[in-house]
């Protein structure tokens, strides 16, 4: 199986094709190519970048199986047209698409078991924070939610967390937090976590594919801007 993987969510982002479930067993996934895609210009980069990345590999977009895509959290704007181009192929292919939380992927690429925090940094002052209780059977299923630099420091008390922000790694060491340091998030680690949802049918329509925020309630951003 052929799968295209996305990830626009930050302020750079990557496209990856892959391989899985032909040579190999189990969730591993054979990394063909990788391409960058330079931040603010996701729109211009996109469509070009995944027509070079199959032509240089001998493929055409008749040859995808499957899409995975980063569906976030992460920035509004990367987000809408990584998804928005994944929609468009998806629909026109009639090929199913598996969207993976950002955080889930640190989790996932951590390797790390029991209690786990998954952390990424939201800008001003806010992180954003997804909570797993992991075994090596299965993943229950997480709570996502947004927090201060402070609420997040107070909450993770008692958990292990897997980061690829070095400030925010920092900063929660400092505070006598267990730790585990993560390289930035890419496409091809989109992928290998888009696999494992793939072989569990845990896959969407392109009418079903939406963005995952994680914003504050309206109650929350008053009460945070004040009177």
């Amino acid at each position: 199986m052929l799968l295209l993987a996305i990830d626009t969510s930050g302020k750079d982002g990557s496209i990856a094709l892959a391989r899985a479930g032909e040579r190999h067993a189990g969730y591993d996934v054979e990394l063909i190519e990788t391409g960058p895609l330079a931040g603010g210009t996701f729109s211009a980069q996109l469509v070009p970048q995944i027509a070079f990345l199959l032509s240089a590999q001998g493929f055409t977009k008749a040859d995808i199986d499957a899409f995975v895509v980063g569906s976030g959290p992460g920035s509004f704007t990367g987000l809408r047209i990584g998804l928005a181009a994944v929609k468009g192929l998806a629909e026109v292919l009639a090929k199913p698409i598996a969207p993976v939380s950002l955080l889930e992927v640190c989790v996932f690429s951590s390797g790390a078991q029991g209690r786990v925090m998954a952390a990424l940094d939201a800008g001003r002052g806010d992180v954003y924070v997804g909570e797993y209780e992991v075994s090596a059977s299965r993943v229950q299923v997480p709570r996502e939610l947004m927090l201060t630099r402070k609420e997040f420091l107070a909450q993770a008390k008692g958990w292990t967390v897997v980061t690829p922000d070095t400030a925010l790694a920092e900063v929660a060491g400092e505070s006598g937090l267990t730790v585990i340091v993560l390289p930035p998030v890419s496409a091809a680690d989109v992928a290998r976590l888009g696999w494992r949802k793939l072989q569990s049918g845990d896959t969407v329509t392109p009418e079903q594919l939406e963005a995952n925020y994680i914003r504050r309630t309206d109650a929350e951003m008053l009460e945070k801007i004040g009177p």
